[in-house]
Formats: C-alpha cells, sequence, structure tokens
C-alpha cells in the first residue's frame, strides 16, 4: 500500500491543502481563492468520473480512441479559454491593439515609399493610442457578459477553439501513431490513455503559455513590431520577431523536467510503471520516450501558435 486510503483522513488533508492552497492564492494577491477551490472541486468530480468508467474504457480499443479525443477536446476549450483570459483589466482590454490601431492601407504606403516621414511617425503613434483608447472602452463585467451572448463572438469563440487545437494535436497525433506504428507502444488502452494523456496536457500547456505570452508582447512591444513594418517586413515576419523568443519560453520546463529527471523529480509515467510491477529498466525507458516526446509535441506547439499569432488566427478579442 502506497497510500494510507482512510477516507476520514484522505477527505481531511485534501480539504486541508485546498484551504491552504486558496488561502495562498488570495493573501498572496495572486489569482484569489475562487479559482482554486474550484479546481480542487472539479479534480475530485473528475478523478472520480475516471475511476469509475476507466476500467470498462480500457476493455474496447474504440473506446480507448474515444476517450483520448475526449482528452484533446478538453485540452483544446481549456487552452482557448486561457488565452482569451488575461491578468489584469487593462491587458485583457488593450491586447489585439494591433488590429484595432493602423488601417492596413496606412502601413502598406508607408512600406512602399521606403520609411516614414517626421509627420508620419505622429500620425502612427497617434492613431495608435486612439486604438487603445477605444480598445480600453466597455470592459465592466456586464459588457462582457453581454458580448458572450453575441453568436457572433461565440462563432469566433469556436473558430478560436479550432485553431488552438492544431497547435496541441500537431506533434500528439502524429507521435503516437509513429510509437504504435514502430511497436514500442501497444495499441492497448492501458497505453494509450496514459501516454496519450502525458503529451496532450504538455502539449496543451505549452499552448496555453506560448499563446498568452506571445499576445502579452505584441501588445507590450507594438511599437516594435509598427518599426519592423516601416523597415519593410511583412506583416508575418514583424509579429514573429516580436513573440518568437518569448514564447519560446514556454519550452523551458520541459527542458528542465528532461534535464533533472532522476535527480529532482521522478515523472509519473516512471513511478506508474513501477507502482504496476515492470522492472526499473523498463519504467526508465518509458519514461524516457514519454520526455523526449514531450520536447517534440511542445516544441511542434509552440511553432504553431507563433504562426496562427502571426496569421491573425489566434487573438484576445476586444471590445468594440
Amino acid at each position: 500500500m502506497v497510500l494510507n486510503t482512510d477516507w476520514r483522513l484522505l477527505t481531511g488533508v485534501c480539504v486541508t491543502l485546498t484551504v491552504l492552497a486558496a488561502l495562498v492564492s488570495r493573501y498572496g494577491h495572486l489569482l484569489g481563492g475562487y479559482p482554486v477551490a474550484r479546481a480542487a472541486v472539479r479534480a475530485i468530480v473528475q478523478l472520480a468520473a475516471v475511476s469509475a468508467i476507466i476500467t470498462f474504457v480500457l476493455q474496447y480499443l474504440s473506446l480507448t480512441l474515444l476517450f483520448v479525443l475526449v482528452m484533446a477536446v478538453v485540452a483544446t476549450a481549456t487552452s482557448a479559454a486561457r488565452i482569451q483570459s488575461a491578468p489584469g483589466g487593462s491587458r485583457r482590454s488593450r491586447a489585439g491593439v494591433r488590429s484595432a490601431g493602423v488601417p492596413r492601407d496606412t502601413r502598406a504606403r508607408d512600406r512602399q515609399g521606403g520609411g516614414m516621414s517626421r509627420s508620419g511617425v505622429l500620425r502612427r503613434l497617434t492613431t495608435t493610442r486612439r486604438g487603445a483608447d477605444l480598445a480600453c472602452e466597455g470592459t465592466s463585467p456586464t459588457s462582457q457578459r453581454s458580448r458572450t451572448r453575441d453568436p457572433r463572438v461565440r462563432s469566433r469563440t469556436r473558430r478560436r477553439g479550432l485553431t488552438v487545437g492544431l497547435a496541441i494535436c500537431a506533434g500528439t497525433v502524429p507521435l503516437l501513431a509513429a510509437l504504435i506504428g514502430v511497436g514500442l507502444l501497444p495499441a492497448t488502452g492501458i497505453a494509450l490513455i496514459p501516454v496519450g494523456g502525458i503529451l496532450i496536457g504538455g502539449a496543451m500547456t505549452a499552448t496555453t503559455l506560448s499563446a498568452r505570452r506571445g499576445l502579452d508582447e505584441l501588445h507590450d512591444r507594438y511599437g516594435e513590431y509598427e518599426a519592423a513594418l516601416s523597415l519593410g517586413l511583412t506583416e508575418r515576419d514583424a509579429v514573429c520577431e516580436v513573440i518568437r523568443r518569448p514564447a519560446a519560453e514556454a519550452l523551458v520546463p520541459a527542458l528542465d523536467q528532461t534535464r533533472t529527471v532522476g535527480l529532482v523529480t521522478l515523472p509519473g509515467a516512471f513511478v506508474g510503471m513501477l507502482l504496476g510491477g515492470a522492472s526499473p529498466w523498463e519504467a526508465g525507458a518509458l519514461q524516457l520516450v514519454v520526455l523526449l516526446g514531450l520536447l517534440v509535441v511542445e516544441g511542434l506547439a509552440i511553432l504553431v501558435v507563433v504562426e496562427l499569432i502571426a496569421a491573425g488566427w489566434v487573438r484576445r478579442e476586444i471590445s468594440k
């Protein structure tokens, strides 16, 4: 027995940890206590549901594939919601000012002219600031709720979810197919669900972090983006110049986990294999494949996110 499953003791410990985490988040002025409590309740409900159905699902390959698909859909929805939200009202309202700023025809004339005059610089700065001010209007909670009832907003949100799903699945699906194809990963539920879940979870985290960081940088360094356009770069190249390196920082956790595995951390796949009766060598081999696979999956997710932002397919909603 690895964990004492006395339900009273287990419940008390879980409640205590949830309260402590909520207090730290609230009084440390991080995210507040409610998100932590809500996440804990969701974890209880979801783990209870999974524990109830996982034994039945593992018996059929079709249900296993359906379960993996559900994981991918939930990961996509979670990442899309996190990308849309932003810490702080002003950042939320002003992010994406690129689309509310300088008209495209003005940018095109500046690029064709090979540069900007002093009056052109002043006009651009004035127009950009006006676009930012307009974007900051109507950001009250009531306004945000009324916008979510607009079918056009819901349609844009669904399209954003589809594009985020491309980033999450870009590396996960081919890698799982390759591992099964070469015979390294058996096409059984007991293997596909844990490995697929780890890869999808890693891709989701990388997608969320890279998109949020990229959109924040595009807002904060908007002047550099405009300068790149004035030097003749295309819109895509200008955006990539600003966001590529900040977005790449989303790969740092995976790199650190890979570098310190066995010395600092013992990841879940390794521990799970040991608890399941596998030898340490078998557990280590599986964990190595998973860690290296995460580097591939998360790297591809970040690349796709950068291209999606550069193409204008991933943006935060702003009030009109």
